[in-house]
C-alpha cells in the first residue's frame, strides 16, 4: 500500500473512533444530568471529589497505555468538569488577578468549564464562599520551600467553612519583562513567597538588584508590563496573559517546589475515598506536657500525623492553636477513636475537613 494511502486509512479509522468517543461523551453527559436532578431533589452536593478520585484511580488501574497517567488525569478532569457544568455551573473564588498560581490551581482542580471569581486577598476568598457569592474557594496553605501560609490558617479559626479537597501544584517560577532582556531593569517585583523561593538564584545572577513586593505574582506581571524598569517573577501563564517575555525559566531554588492548595466549602465533610486526610484545629492548656498528651492517642491508634503547625492565639499572649493533618478519614474507626480521646485532652477541637489526598503534583 502506498504511504499516503496507509496514512489516509489510519486517519479514517481515527475519525470513526472520534465519532464513537463523541457519542459516548454525550451519553455520559446525559447520565450526569440525570444524576444532577437526583442530587437536587435529595439536596446533595454537586461537587464530590471523593467520587472523582475513585473514578481516576479505577481508570489508571485499568490503563494499558500508551497514554500515561499524566495524560489520563487532565483528559478526564476536563470531561468531568464539562459534565459537572451541565449539572450546575460552579463559581470558584481564588486570589487574582488572572495568571496567579491560585488561578492555575482552580483550573487544574475544577477544569475550564468553571467560572472563576477573582479576588484580591485570601480573606476575600473565604468571604465570597461564606456569603454564597461563590460555591467553592481555592486557597494556598503551604509551600515546600517557604512553609505555611499564615493568612489561610488564621482564617480557619473563625470560618465555618470546611476543607473539601487538596491539590499539589508544581511551582515553576520565571523571570519576565517587556523586552525579555535584563538590560534597563532596575527592580525585580513579585509576591514575597516567590521572592523567597528564588532567593539564591537572584543572589547568584542579579546581586544587589532591589526587590519590590507585590500582592500577587500576577500583579507583579501587570506592573512589569507597565514599566520597563521592572522584571517580574511569576508563572509562565502570567507571561502569556500579560504579553511579557521570559528572561529565564525555572529559577526557583528547589527543583521540586510545590504549593499545596485547599478547596474550601460550606458542604461539610464528604465520603471517604480510600486515600484521605483529616485536618484539625485544636487548643491546649498552657501546661507542661499538654501537646504530648494530646498527640499520644494518634500513636496509640496507628494514625499518622503528616503536618503540625502552631499559631499564636491573638486574644491571649503566649498561648497557641495547633493545626494538624492526619492520614485517614473521620469515618474510619481508628481515626474516630483517636479523636474521641484527643477531645478529652484539649480545650477545643475543630475538624476542618476529611478529604481525598492529592495524588501528586500537577
Amino acid at each position: 500500500m502506498p504511504r499516503a494511502t496507509a496514512i489516509d486509512a489510519l486517519r479514517a479509522h481515527i475519525d470513526r473512533i472520534d465519532e464513537k468517543l463523541l457519542a459516548l461523551l454525550n451519553e455520559r453527559a446525559r447520565l450526569a444530568l440525570a444524576i444532577g436532578q437526583h442530587k437536587r431533589r435529595a439536596q446533595n452536593t454537586i461537587y464530590t471529589p471523593d467520587r472523582e478520585k475513585r473514578i481516576v484511580q479505577r481508570l489508571l488501574a485499568s490503563n494499558r497505555g500508551p497514554l500515561r497517567a499524566e495524560n489520563i488525569r487532565p483528559i478526564f478532569r476536563e470531561i468531568m468538569s464539562a459534565c459537572l457544568s451541565l449539572e450546575k455551573p460552579l463559581r470558584v473564588a481564588c486570589l487574582g488577578p488572572l495568571g496567579t498560581f491560585s488561578h492555575q490551581a482552580v483550573r487544574a482542580q475544577f477544569g475550564s468549564a468553571t467560572a472563576v471569581v477573582l479576588v484580591d486577598s485570601i480573606a476575600a476568598v473565604f468571604d465570597e464562599v461564606e456569603h454564597g457569592r461563590a460555591d467553592y474557594g481555592v486557597v494556598p496553605v503551604e509551600n515546600s520551600a517557604e512553609g505555611t501560609v499564615a493568612a489561610t490558617l488564621d482564617r480557619f479559626v473563625t470560618s465555618p467553612l470546611s476543607i473539601k479537597a487538596e491539590l499539589l501544584l508544581r511551582v515553576e517560577q520565571c523571570l519576565m519583562s517587556r523586552s525579555g532582556r535584563m538590560k534597563g531593569v532596575r527592580q525585580i517585583i513579585s509576591h514575597p513567597q516567590s521572592l523567597g523561593q528564588c532567593r539564591q538564584w537572584l543572589a547568584r545572577h542579579f546581586p544587589g538588584l532591589p526587590h519590590t513586593e507585590a500582592a500577587s505574582n500576577a500583579q507583579a506581571a501587570i506592573a512589569a508590563g507597565r514599566a520597563s524598569h521592572f522584571a517580574a517573577i511569576a508563572g509562565r501563564v502570567a507571561a502569556e496573559q500579560y504579553g511579557l517575555k521570559v528572561i529565564a525559566a525555572n529559577i526557583q531554588d528547589l527543583v521540586h517546589n510545590c504549593t499545596r492548595f485547599l478547596v474550601i466549602s460550606p458542604d461539610g465533610i464528604g465520603q471517604p475515598s480510600g486515600d484521605d486526610k483529616t485536618s484539625l484545629l485544636l487548643s491546649l492548656r498552657h501546661q507542661a506536657g499538654a501537646l504530648h498528651r494530646v498527640l499520644k492517642p494518634f500513636a496509640d491508634n496507628s494514625v499518622s500525623i503528616c503536618t503540625i503547625e502552631s499559631r499564636p492565639l491573638k486574644e491571649r499572649a503566649w498561648e497557641y492553636l495547633f493545626f494538624l493533618d492526619l492520614v485517614g478519614h473521620v469515618a474510619e474507626a481508628r481515626v474516630a477513636k483517636a479523636l474521641a480521646a484527643v477531645k478529652e485532652r484539649c480545650l477545643s477541637l475543630k475538624v476542618l475537613g476529611s478529604y481525598p489526598s492529592a495524588p501528586g503534583p500537577v
